[in-house]
């Protein structure tokens, strides 16, 4: 039987970075608006950009899902019986969601707009997924605390018609599913209204009450871990083992991120997946896909719990650094093939002389040395400082759409 391949979700932020993560080979973006989503600090999406995006999205055979995953407070429903509305209108694919009164509000607004339960929902097993699914729900997001046995005894155990979705990739909570009041409690900023401070990537001292300035640090023994940094989870070299539990999708996070991290870390999956559903017999993980996804701005890995218990070697107790060895220094926006050049909007500052890499959906990288610069209108320039500066560079042939410029840092 022909190997099945599951769905590739990507974040996307804003409508630059949906655009950017279908580019790099995403088959579905989630996204949020400006209401009811659990990412207060992230760009998010007015209603006209969200329709723009879905329309984007659906042009290309792809799909959008709206988080409306907020732990709702009465005073929370006031206005989503028109949000809802509007999202049946522009064609949402589906709507993330984690309350129940949510859920019923929905489904009594737009019953036929499609709804997929949050991992903020903490599903943990198939008793529970079959309950949600009697409810109306189509697709759980399991909770990250799960193992790939478990998750393939809930696929084995809940109806075809019920789809799972997990995580593959990005920052981890030290909470169980984000279920977190931490950031609350020391800031007065949600977790689960979309506010969290990530209190749990400090730095913590213990000062006994009685000797004032005398500062113990916290560490882990034998009975567990009280606050700690996790590292980052990554599933990209067990893509067989991901695709043998019955996931219907793969899910990366991220909303808060870059565009340049979400093509570099969509890219490196897309191809795993797809060399692997090519020829599953046949399929050796590639380790250069590796070094690319390095080059996004990561904490040390972890694939979390997909092999069992997460051991202290789960957790980054030195510091929450992220590794950077490379900076998203331009973005194209114009392939100008007659004059032998191309249209920068430069991201960070680069100069001529530096040595850049070129990244492009579904190829390898391209070295290119900047030895020309000029402004728009043309003029020699020897430096790109002004954010957001429109820069031309000499260029033979021809760039994809969204191909983006890094610099190895040194």
């Amino acid at each position: 039987m022909k190997q099945q391949i599951p769905e590739l979700l990507a974040p996307a932020g804003n409508l630059e970075k949906l655009k950017i993560a279908l580019a790099y080979g995403a088959d579905a973006v989630y996204l949020g608006g400006r209401q009811f989503g659990l990412r207060a600090y992230a760009d998010n999406f007015s209603l006209e950009d969200m329709k723009e995006g879905i329309d984007y999205a659906h042009k290309l055979k792809k799909k959008v899902y709206v988080t409306m995953n907020i732990f709702a407070r009465n005073n929370d429903f006031d206005g989503m019986e028109d949000y809802v509305h509007s999202l049946k209108q522009i064609n949402a694919d589906a709507v993330i969601l984690s309350d129940p009164g949510i859920l019923e509000l929905v489904k009594e607004t737009e019953p036929e707009l499609e709804i997929h339960l949050s991992t903020q929902a903490n599903n943990t097993n198939y008793r529970s997924a079959m309950f949600w699914h009697k409810l109306g729900v189509k697709r759980i997001i399991l909770a990250r605390e799960l193992s790939l046995d478990e998750i393939r005894y809930i696929h084995d155990n809940t109806p075809d018609t019920l789809q799972l979705e997990a995580f593959i990739h990005g920052a981890m909570c030290m909470s169980y599913s984000g279920r977190c009041t931490i950031s609350n409690y020391l800031s007065g900023r949600d977790a689960n209204k979309g506010e969290c401070t990530q209190p749990c990537r400090w730095k913590y001292n213990v000062v006994e009450e009685k000797r004032p300035g005398e500062y113990m640090p916290v560490i882990e023994d034998a009975t567990g871990t009280y606050l700690f940094n996790s590292k980052d989870l990554c599933m990209l070299n067990y893509i067989p083992q991901l695709l043998q539990v019955g996931l219907s999708s793969l899910k990366i996070e991220g909303r808060m991120k870059s565009a340049y991290y979400a093509a570099s870390v969509i890219a490196p999956y897309r191809k795993e997946l797809d060399t692997f559903v090519k020829d599953p017999d046949g399929y050796v993980f590639e380790p250069k896909n590796m070094l690319e996804l390095k080059k996004a701005s990561h904490r040390p890995f972890t694939t979390g719990f997909y092999f069992g218990k997460l051991e202290a070697e789960g957790s980054q107790y030195e510091d929450s650094s992220y590794n950077r060895t490379y900076q998203f220094v331009a973005q194209l926006l114009e392939n100008q093939q007659d004059q032998l050049r191309i249209l920068v909007e430069q991201r960070n500052h680069f100069q001529v002389g530096e040595k850049l890499e070129i990244m492009q959906a579904g190829e390898d990288f391209l070295d290119y040395e900047v030895r020309e610069m000029y402004d728009e209108e043309m003029n020699p320039i020897s430096t790109a400082p002004h954010p957001q500066q429109k820069i031309y560079l000499p260029f033979y042939g021809s760039l994809k759409p969204w191909s983006l410029f890094r610099r190895k840092n040194k």
